[in-house]
Formats: structure tokens, C-alpha cells, sequence
């Protein structure tokens, strides 16, 4: 029986073959490993919203707290996207006379027309979320803030962004290292959206977190349950 013999060719297949499982299994570690994780994902996301709202301004140079639009950030879990009537009551549009119901800053600003159409219409200005977790994850935005964690642990110097991204990772890891060591971003609560704050010459942070996680019984899980409920 003569005996079966592959064609050269074959030869070059092979290489051809074993190069191309190579390239994929570097595909797949550069993927895997590194184009999907958060660090490369997440921080930077800067969407352009409808209205240019300068934090830098409103925030920072004007020193409005954030909760007078962030207003259920110490009572739920979320911290609410202010209503149009938020932003009436200092950029109210004037009427055919000139006239404005409310305070009128700029009240002839182009910028300012989502807002106006808004007010006019009752429907809702198309915000665009930047801070967004996953369906499956539950964060409370009320148990971080009265327990003494400020907005700029997660959120970054807010207060600086013309136009707001996403500072930190915000992923699982990220938060798990917090919640193992939650004492470097405890503060007085009355400092928790004063984000330029800076503690006194004289200030001892261990001892504060210390004695804030006492009398607040501060104690911070990492089980499952904690976040996917």
C-alpha cells in the first residue's frame, strides 16, 4: 500500500497557521487585558451636553454649593439632575417686552435656549449622564456624603471643569480599596461639597477618621451584597 504523503505546501500552512493563533492570542490579550479595562475605559469620558454648563463657574468661581441643583444628594441615593426650573430661577427668559419673570442673567444667551425651549415646553433637557455605573451595581449617594466622603473623591475637582468627565475609574476594585480604607477621605460633613477645602496646619487625619468612624460607626463592607443587591 503506497504510503500517503502531504504536499509542501502544507509546510507553509502550518507556519502561516501557528503565526495566525499567535496574532490572535495577542489580540486577545490586548482586548482582554487592556483596551476593556476601566483604567482605559472610563476616566476621560467627556460627552458634549445641550446646554455648555461651566462648573468652573457656577461652582467654582461663584461658589453655589451643589446642592442647590444636587439638592437630594444627602437624602436618596441619587444625586438628582436639576429641573429646568433650577436653572429659570437665574436665567429666566424675557418675554416679548423685555420683561423676565425671574433673575435674568443673560437671558439673551443663544447657549441658554435648551433652557428656555425647555421651560416653555415642560419637556425635560437632554442631559447627558457621565458618572454611570452598571444596572447591577448599587451605589447611595446619601450614606457616602453624611458620612463624611466628599463629591470630589468620586467626582474630582468639579468645581475646575468647564466641561465635566469622569476623573476616577469608579470600578470595582476602586471602590473596594476605599471601603478597605475609607479614613484618608473622611472630612467634616459641613466640608463635604466645599470641594477646595483643606484641613488646618495643625490637622491629624488618622485621628479624625478615627474618632468619625467611632461616633458615626463608620464601617465600611466588601462582601457582594454590599454593592449587588
Amino acid at each position: 500500500m503506497q504510503r500517503f504523503l502531504f504536499p509542501r505546501w502544507v509546510n507553509r500552512f502550518l507556519l502561516g497557521l501557528a503565526a495566525a493563533a499567535a496574532g490572535g492570542g495577542l489580540y486577545a490579550t490586548v482586548m482582554g487585558g487592556l483596551v476593556t479595562d476601566p483604567v482605559t475605559l472610563n476616566p476621560g469620558y467627556q460627552p458634549e451636553q445641550p446646554v455648555p454648563f461651566s462648573h468652573a463657574i457656577h461652582a467654582g468661581q461663584l461658589k453655589m454649593d451643589c446642592r442647590y441643583c444636587h439638592n437630594t444628594v444627602f437624602e436618596a441615593a441619587h444625586a438628582a439632575i436639576p429641573p429646568t426650573a433650577t436653572c429659570i430661577n437665574c436665567h429666566s427668559p424675557a418675554d416679548a417686552q423685555g420683561i423676565t419673570a425671574l433673575s435674568a442673567v443673560r437671558a439673551d444667551s443663544e447657549k441658554l435656549d435648551p433652557i428656555h425651549e425647555s421651560w416653555e415646553t415642560g419637556k425635560s433637557v437632554a442631559w447627558k449622564r457621565i458618572h454611570n455605573l452598571p444596572e447591577f451595581v448599587y451605589f447611595n449617594h446619601a450614606a457616602h456624603v453624611n458620612s463624611g466622603v466628599s463629591c470630589k473623591s468620586c467626582h474630582g475637582r468639579i468645581d475646575q471643569m468647564e466641561v465635566v468627565y469622569q476623573a476616577e475609574t469608579l470600578s470595582m476594585a476602586w471602590c473596594i480599596e476605599c471601603h478597605r480604607d475609607p479614613n484618608p477621605h473622611l472630612r467634616p460633613i459641613d466640608q463635604v461639597t466645599n470641594l477646595d477645602w483643606q484641613p488646618p496646619d495643625d490637622w491629624d487625619q488618622a485621628a479624625f477618621a478615627e474618632k468619625a468612624r467611632e461616633e458615626q460607626n463608620i464601617n465600611p463592607q466588601v462582601h457582594c451584597a454590599v454593592c449587588h443587591r
